[in-house]
């Protein structure tokens, strides 16, 4: 794991569980998704469509085995999911901005479900400008959202209610690899969905995107000069 990602992540879980450090850990918070951001941002300028929706690694086990445009895809679903119905209890940025046109995708979950040979098949699918539009959306709506929390709040539950209205948008799938999130997600108090789906759950995919973007380069690079030649 990146070092200073996971000492900033370690730093914000200890800072948001005392009230006196809360403000401080909501800025250590924003600064990790700051930086995190800036690395998906860098994918855009630096990588091509093909990169995007290529395996490396296809058939290993873990978060490398997927395609980048996947793993941007199902970060932020989650977020928005997590961010707006379960824990703002109002409609997610997904549905809100029209983004299922907008991005090109045929489906509305978090991509749980997918296996391999259909996670390359989606990715293809997907406008990388609507979904760049889509990941910058919700960053920047969760962090609305978070800014509006008072310390008190972190240790609410997610409500059976709220639980619900999640298992009727179906918005992660009913598969056996999917719908797990939903008891994972509603067992945990607000300052637990800090943790994972708006600061680790980055951290882990993104690092697994920069071993795809590696491997990537590196397959490139191997590659004879004047082989695409003929």
């Amino acid at each position: 794991m990146n070092r200073e990602w996971s000492d900033l992540n370690k730093t914000m879980q200890l800072q948001i569980k005392k009230k006196e450090t809360y403000e401080m850990g909501l800025s250590s918070l924003f600064a990790l998704r700051k930086q995190l951001m800036d690395t998906i941002l860098s994918f855009y300028q630096e990588l091509s469509r093909e990169d995007f929706d290529a395996i490396p690694f296809l058939g290993a086990e873990g978060y490398h085995s997927k395609t980048i445009a996947y793993s941007l895809w199902h970060i932020f679903r989650i977020e928005d999911i997590v961010a707006h119905t379960l824990i703002s209890g109002d409609t997610q940025t997904f549905f809100a901005g029209d983004y299922q046109r907008r991005t090109g995708s045929p489906i509305i979950t978090t991509g749980n479900e997918l296996k391999q040979d259909r996670i390359a098949d989606f990715s293809r699918q997907l406008d990388l400008d609507g979904l760049y539009s889509y990941l910058s959306d919700v960053r920047a709506s969760t962090e609305r959202i978070v800014r509006g929390l008072a310390f008190e709040d972190l240790k609410r539950k997610i409500t059976d209610d709220r639980k619900e209205e999640l298992k009727a948008l179906h918005a992660v799938s009913e598969d056996e690899d999917a719908v797990w999130l939903i008891d994972y997600w509603c067992g945990k108090d607000i300052r637990g969905l800090i943790q994972m789906p708006f600061s680790r759950h980055w951290i882990m995919h993104i690092e697994a995107c920069l071993r795809i973007k590696n491997r990537i380069r590196g397959q490139r690079r191997r590659i004879p000069t004047g082989a695409d030649k003929g």
